[in-house]
């Protein structure tokens, strides 16, 4: 699809992004302290918590996809070496993909485990398997690794911003920032 000649992400583009990433922290953040927890009620609290935000998370990823097929995105700068706007692309998707991938790791994981998926405490999901003790250990591997590849993935999504930001001096970090109007007229 085709850029418009907006020079930012719409409001609600802007939104769906920095929200994602405020719950994909706290996930991680969650995930990475709730497995060393001692069996309790709040142990079983933060997994809940966990999972509604992943069910969130791919809510959301559901809705950024619908968004962006309906709003096409700002150009990306004139100056940007056609290697450089193949490998943004390349990694937009793989964000995508991993936004959606890590939760259904987590519910099919889940589902194996013989944990049901309660979202918000109100709606039971249905399970995507039957319990298997073999294949929930698989899936648990599974996540990690995803959430592996999407911290990586993320790290680098950052990395290429900021540098658009402060070494080629392009709008390309601050047209997705919601305080921020992009630069112009520069390179």
């Amino acid at each position: 699809m085709a850029a418009t000649g907006r020079t930012r992400y719409t409001g609600t583009a802007i939104g769906l992004h920095w929200i994602v990433v405020a719950l994909i922290a706290a996930a991680w953040a969650l995930g990475l302290t709730m497995v060393d927890l001692p069996l309790s009620p709040q142990k079983l609290k933060v997994y809940s918590w966990h999972k509604w935000i992943g069910v969130t998370i791919f809510l959301l990823a559901l809705a950024r996809l619908a968004w962006r097929a309906a709003h096409r995105p700002p150009a990306l700068p004139s100056s940007m070496p056609a290697w450089q706007i193949r490998a943004a692309a390349a990694s937009h998707a793989l964000l995508y993909a991993l936004l959606l991938a890590i939760p259904l790791s987590g519910w099919l994981f889940s589902s194996a485990s013989g944990v049901p998926v309660v979202y918000l405490g109100l709606v039971q999901l249905p399970d995507l398997v039957g319990r298997d003790k073999a294949l929930a250990e698989l899936l648990k591997q599974v996540h990690v690794v995803l959430n592996c590849a999407l911290f990586v993935t993320a790290c680098i999504h950052v990395a290429a911003a900021l540098r658009h930001h402060f070494v080629d001096r392009d709008d390309v970090l601050t047209r997705m920032l919601p305080f921020i109007a992009p630069r112009r007229g520069e390179k």
